[in-house]
């Protein structure tokens, strides 16, 4: 079967977005060894290679294996390997045991990467009008789902490089973060619309639509984040150690998990601490591990790596709560809001639902979201490792309210 080729500059600008997006995530693997490249920290996390290989697996499946003619599998292993959860494709490597996949090798995960890149070039050149405008939406979705992946590298080997205890830096320090004085802003509430308008044009997942009306009450919403100082303070007045702040859930979880502060700060008896020989990290004060290694804390940086539970503690302590979705959406534009969308993604007090008439994609894209709306809690906003894009006011992060690895943290509410 051939193909007139498309006259259309759509092409060329799918083609350079995909190359753009592709480029991306080897660059944010390039400074990582080939063995921080193979580990798997935990359960929940997955290789910097595993994520190279199944991005690249969900174009050879989605797109390339249903609309490139004669197209060649670099190897049909791969299929059982780089499977995230899609049923419909058949069995998969269980995901707790990706960091067992020492072959292939990362030569050969790149080698698969440039395979997959060559064809879908192909596609592109050859396509015409028709199959352009079909497998756009496709390329789109994959496009997408990678930079969903290259955050979760990032926050997947920093948890890594946490159960190093030489504590590496994966980038050079960054500059200081510095938040404005809290303020509460009021809201009027009543109906607002919520979700992205079908009409948009922008690209959006299925878990962000249909847009519906919501009825909101009377609100306050905190200008910023809530800081490292202030999380500090709820440490040191024995929040940790208060039962009442806490849901039934998170205390038990406190508790078995022995949690007595934030993912990746370190106490001054921590065991970690003599590994660094630093001037600069005060002996008395918290020190906090991050993408750029082990800092003194900031007392103005927005706090970060706290699950649901220790969010909904603080806010308790706080004599506040936590936005629901809704009301986060409805404010995020409001005068004088800031943090909400670069630092970490925060909280709500939703649980991740579908919106009224939901309906997923078709196809394989059916398992992308909806299979999931249960025992989750909906974030918003976007954080320092997220992708240009994913920041939009309607996104809807997820996760199990446990889950502290993740850059999120706490912007406060009150009812009015």
């Amino acid at each position: 079967m051939s193909f007139a080729p498309s006259s259309d500059a759509a092409a060329q600008a799918l083609h350079e977005r995909y190359r753009q997006v592709r480029a991306h995530t080897l660059a944010l693997a390039a400074p990582l060894s080939a063995e921080d490249q193979c580990i798997q920290s935990m359960p929940d996390a997955s290789p910097t290679k595993w994520h190279l290989a199944h991005t690249t697996w969900f174009f050879e499946t989605v797109l390339l294996q249903r609309h490139a003619p004669g197209y060649v599998l670099r190897d049909e292993r791969l299929h059982y390997l780089f499977n995230s959860y899609y049923e419909a494709l058949g069995p998969r490597h269980p995901r707790p045991l990706r960091g067992l996949i020492t072959r292939p090798g990362l030569d050969e995960v790149m080698a698969f990467r440039q395979h997959v890149d060559a064809a879908v070039e192909q596609l592109l050149q050859h396509a015409d009008d028709a199959l352009l405008a079909q497998i756009t939406p496709i390329i789109e979705l994959g496009l997408n789902h990678e930079q969903q992946h290259q955050e979760l590298l990032l926050t997947d080997i920093l948890h890594a490089f946490s159960c190093n205890p030489l504590l590496p830096a994966y980038l050079v320090k960054r500059q200081p973060v510095t938040s404005a004085p809290l303020r509460w802003l009021a809201q009027p509430g009543g109906v607002v619309d919520i979700g992205m308008p079908a009409d948009s044009g922008q690209f959006c997942f299925d878990n962000e639509t249909p847009r519906h009306q919501v009825l909101l009450q009377p609100y306050a919403i905190a200008n910023r984040l809530v800081t490292c100082g202030e999380f500090a303070a709820f440490i040191a007045d024995g929040g940790y150690q208060r039962a009442d702040l806490w849901l039934s859930d998170g205390w038990a979880t406190v508790r078995a998990q022995d949690w007595r502060h934030p993912a990746y700060w370190l106490a001054p008896d921590d065991p970690r601490r003599p590994f660094q020989q630093r001037d600069d990290l005060p002996a008395d004060r918290w020190w906090v591990f991050g993408l750029d290694g082990v800092q003194a804390l900031q007392a103005d940086a927005p706090v970060a790596q706290l699950s649901f539970y220790e969010a909904a503690a603080y806010a308790a302590w706080a004599d506040a709560r936590l936005p629901t979705e809704f009301e986060w959406e409805a404010a995020c534009n409001a005068a004088g809001i800031t943090q909400w969308d670069d630092q970490v993604w925060q909280w709500t007090r939703s649980s991740y639902d579908p919106y009224p008439r939901f309906e997923p994609l078709e196809g394989i894209a059916a398992e992308y979201n909806g299979k999931f709306m249960v025992s989750q809690v909906v974030l918003r906003g976007g954080s320092v490792a997220t992708p240009a894009g994913h920041t939009r006011p309607t996104y809807r992060n997820f996760f199990p309210p446990a889950a502290r690895w993740q850059f999120s943290g706490v912007r406060l509410a009150r009812d009015l």
